[in-house]
């Protein structure tokens, strides 16, 4: 059986994790297949957005498979680690949106990858949390940095160290999810989300991408250096001079991507 799913609705992906009788818990087939799966995406120009999803409707992602970890050595987990903080730069910095569809659990590595992704929408039914302390570890696919910059240092210090879970509402309220929909109407809110991004530059938004995610990592001066050498770069491009040209012309942009 499969570990993951992909299916193509029109020049979107989505992407299930499919161990569903295992909550859809990230083991080394896991990051490895969804590691190489993105990596390919990222190149394919025929691709435009990404949907990550777990199978079922109980769990998104609940975690590692701790089986699994409880059988490393202390070397093997830090490698573990850096495996799954590799997969959750890849997504991070993929040229194309990527979308996470959190239709139930996101524990632990679950959680740490949907932050990973460049939006985050969840099902009512959706429970998010870093329980790793109640293991006696801490999380390690990039929980410690990424909840911080999306929520705060406060509230992220307060579910990161007491382990404690937080549903969707308030995952909405904290600003860890955009948007609270239905289980029944997820997928198709993202596909929509996603239809209206495609309706912009393809270069301008993977500029976009780029600008904010290197930029939260240097100070406001030079992220905004960053930030006009991305300008130039889009204004340099086809995409901008046939953007410009359509609002001149009040028409709809062709856009190419180049």
């Amino acid at each position: 059986m499969n570990v993951i799913n992909s299916k193509m609705i029109g020049d979107v992906c989505i992407i299930s994790i499919n161990r569903e009788k295992h909550l859809n818990a990230l083991n080394t087939k896991v990051l490895d297949e969804l590691t190489e799966l993105f990596i390919e995406l990222n190149n394919d120009a025929n691709i435009s957005g990404v949907i990550i999803t777990g199978e079922g409707n109980k769990s998104f992602i609940a975690g590692a498979d701790i089986k699994e970890l409880s059988s490393l050595t202390a070397e093997e987990a830090e490698s573990h680690s850096n495996k799954g903080q590799n997969l959750t730069k890849i997504i991070e910095n993929l040229n194309k949106p990527v979308i996470a569809a959190v239709n139930g659990f996101a524990l632990g590595g679950g959680c740490e990858l949907a932050m990973a992704c460049h939006i985050r929408y969840a099902s009512e039914e959706a429970m998010f949390g870093q329980p790793e302390v109640s293991l006696g570890l801490i999380a390690g696919f990039g929980g410690t940095q990424r909840l911080p910059r999306l929520i705060g240092k406060g509230r992220a210090m307060e579910l990161l160290i007491t382990g404690k879970m937080i549903n969707a509402l308030e995952a909405k309220t904290i600003g860890l999810v955009n948007e609270v929909v239905s289980q029944d109407e997820l997928i198709s809110y993202c596909l929509n989300v996603i239809k209206k991004i495609n309706r912009n530059g393809p270069l301008s938004v993977n500029y976009t991408i780029q600008s904010i995610n290197r930029g939260l990592d240097c100070s406001l001066e030079d992220g905004l250096t960053l930030e006009a050498e991305y300008f130039k770069r889009a204004f340099e491009s086809s995409d901008c001079r046939e953007g410009m040209l359509a609002f001149i012309e009040k028409r709809k942009a062709n856009f190419s991507g180049n």
